[in-house]
């Protein structure tokens, strides 16, 4: 038996082992949430758009699972889209102690500033590489306590079931994985001809948190991931992501900052991997840096209905790309507004060699784009 089977299984039987009745419960019952979500778009790229004067569509329909049976949690969330539709992440989960729980099923992968690296509706640019916000089928441990933040994670394959899985488009999932090798000749949207996915990845993060007092507050945080890629028959390359991260919250202030790089070194003569997600297919760089940097101020505020508004700017620079030249910039300055049921996200992004904003990261010659985006919805 192969050793990841091994290794599931047991971290499977070790998670099991643990779930048994305690002295005291919460209340059993699950909560019904969700969002609808709408779109409007003004690009420059857009010429058409431009002349009638933008776009609005409808975005996404969400439906959210949070709650518990006994001592057994639940949390799923899965998203309708005009084109496609997605899970973004189903587990089952169990509350060792105060601080520690386990997930099984469908995680969020461990790695980086978390929950996001970003204020803005279009995440940073991390995102279109997988590495924010991103889910995968394994086991998750998590410490939240005052201090210290601390995630150990087996992640077997990607949510689609890796390089084999039945699933009616390896480019319909949530976040951005690896789904091929971009083999020479092969246009940089094409779906790929030599298919693989992630397998066994092993991920920790460890994050330090320090109370300054004031309002203030610093984190400290690092993460890595080590794993593999496989085409449903042999291993065919590996998979190394590292990042260091760090969070100021200054009373309604709060900066962040992050280094990450990755190393996908595969073992087929290649153009760049594929990678896919929102119903296509797209190329990376198998290796790359990347640089965030982002400032956010949140102001309380009675205007009607509106409670809050959360301004931001985010910058986001992928440089040092394998085999290519040109880098991918995204700047995001916008506010968030807070109403009620009702959230919604104002932007204007600028950016070159992006995703969303005409352009791809395995790409060089991209010129600078501007799109400006209201998204809106009421989340229930």
């Amino acid at each position: 038996m192969r050793a990841s089977v091994l290794l599931l299984l047991f971290t499977t039987s070790l998670f099991s082992y643990f779930i048994s009745p305690k002295a005291f419960a919460e209340e059993d019952g699950i909560t019904v949430g969700g969002a609808v979500r709408f779109q409007y778009v003004l690009a420059d790229y857009d010429t058409g758009q431009k002349n009638r004067g933008g776009d609005l569509d409808f975005d996404i329909f969400r439906l959210d699972l949070d709650g518990r049976k006994g001592d057994v949690i639940l949390s799923a969330q899965y998203r309708w889209f005009n084109y496609m539709q997605a899970l973004r992440h189903a587990y089952m989960g169990y509350d060792f102690t105060d601080e520690w729980q386990g997930q099984i099923g469908i995680v969020i992968q461990p790695f980086g500033t978390m929950p996001y690296n970003s204020h803005s509706y279009f995440f940073s640019s991390n995102f279109y590489l997988g590495l924010e916000d991103n889910n995968g089928a394994g086991i998750k441990f998590t410490k939240r306590s005052s201090d210290w933040d601390l995630d150990i994670a087996y992640i077997l394959n990607d949510e689609l079931g890796g390089a084999t899985g039945a699933a009616r488009s390896k480019a319909d999932r949530y976040n951005y994985d690896v789904t091929g090798i971009r083999l020479p000749g092969e246009g940089i949207y094409d779906e790929p001809t030599q298919a693989v996915g992630e397998n066994n990845t092993f991920m920790l993060r460890a994050a330090h948190k320090w109370n300054l007092g004031a309002e203030r507050q610093f984190e400290l945080g690092a993460s890595v991931h080590y794993g593999g890629f496989h085409d449903g028959v042999a291993s065919v390359g590996t998979r190394q992501n590292f990042a260091v991260h760090m969070v100021y919250d200054h009373g309604p202030w709060q900066f962040q900052g992050q280094y990450a790089t990755y190393d996908y070194n595969m073992d087929i003569e290649n153009n760049g991997v594929v990678v896919g997600a929102y119903a296509y297919f797209d190329t990376i760089p198998e290796s790359a840096d990347i640089y965030t940097a982002n400032v956010a101020y949140s102001k309380d505020v009675s205007l009607g209905p509106i409670t809050n508004l959360n301004f931001y700017n985010n910058y986001s620079l992928i440089t040092n790309k394998s085999g290519l030249q040109d880098d991918t910039m995204m700047n995001v300055t916008g506010v968030a507004v807070s109403a009620g049921g009702m959230f919604t996200y104002i932007d204007y992004v600028i950016g070159q060699n992006q995703p969303f904003i005409n352009g791809s990261i395995g790409q060089d010659g991209g010129s600078t784009e501007h799109r400006f985006n209201i998204n809106f919805g009421f989340y229930f």
